[in-house]
């Protein structure tokens, strides 16, 4: 048997929930899929539609623009990655091993999860890595943090910063050095593989040497 997972999301991020319907669930699949090929900028719902089968009008009924479907998704990301952390270091009592284990998670590749049909956790990753930024580097970004649509990356960061402050609880950044570490490990694995030169780790492209490089960032600060 099959375990679906359920994850909450802000019912500001759509117009219609996705989730409680068929055609709903083919544009985020789709949508995942279709922005990881062409790239946001060239995301449309007008190739949305033709993709999936359906009418451009009909996939403005779930969401008021592409651009808070990228929102959704990565809010949606970010959610699954919170309960992933939280699963996989649950049993995991020394706090430095334990916080090795979520730079892991952050700066390796991700498995597709079965417990989400839908969802491809793989492909949405690579997205994030791409595309993450665009969610909330705009000009609306105060408005929508008053939404509260960058909950979920907030409350990732604030998990990731108590477990910081496990290791070194006298530690003075613990929040920004919980976001650094997000974003570290996407910035790293982009220029890895686009824009090698701006990385060590460009010409073997292996994503351990990304691990081993934020862990020691990570442990030399809050030594």
């Amino acid at each position: 048997m099959n375990i679906q997972l359920k994850i909450n999301m802000n019912d500001k991020l759509f117009i219609r929930d996705p989730e409680q319907s068929e055609l709903g669930k083919k544009i985020i699949l789709h949508s995942i899929q279709l922005i990881h090929k062409n790239g946001f900028e060239a995301f449309t719902f007008k190739k949305l539609a033709l993709d999936i089968g359906t009418t451009e009008a009909g996939i403005y009924r779930y969401f008021e623009n592409k651009h808070r479907l990228l929102i959704y998704l990565t809010a949606w990301y970010w959610s699954w990655l919170e309960y992933q952390v939280t699963f996989q270091t649950n049993n995991i009592k020394d706090p430095a091993v334990k916080l090795k284990q979520v730079i892991k998670l952050l700066a390796t590749t991700v498995e597709d999860d079965n417990s989400t049909l839908y969802v491809n956790e793989s492909i949405l990753h690579q997205i994030i890595i791409t595309e993450g930024t665009k969610a909330y580097l705009t000009k609306r970004v105060s408005e929508d943090n008053k939404d509260h649509l960058f909950k979920p990356y907030k409350d990732l960061c604030a998990l990731i910063g108590n477990m910081i402050l496990e290791c070194n609880p006298d530690y003075t950044y613990p929040k920004s050095l919980a976001s650094t570490i997000i974003e570290m490990a996407h910035f790293q694995n982009f220029f890895m593989n686009n824009l090698p030169s701006l990385t060590d780790f460009g010409q073997d492209k292996n994503e351990a040497e990304i691990v081993k490089f934020l862990e020691d960032l990570v442990f030399s600060s809050i030594k």
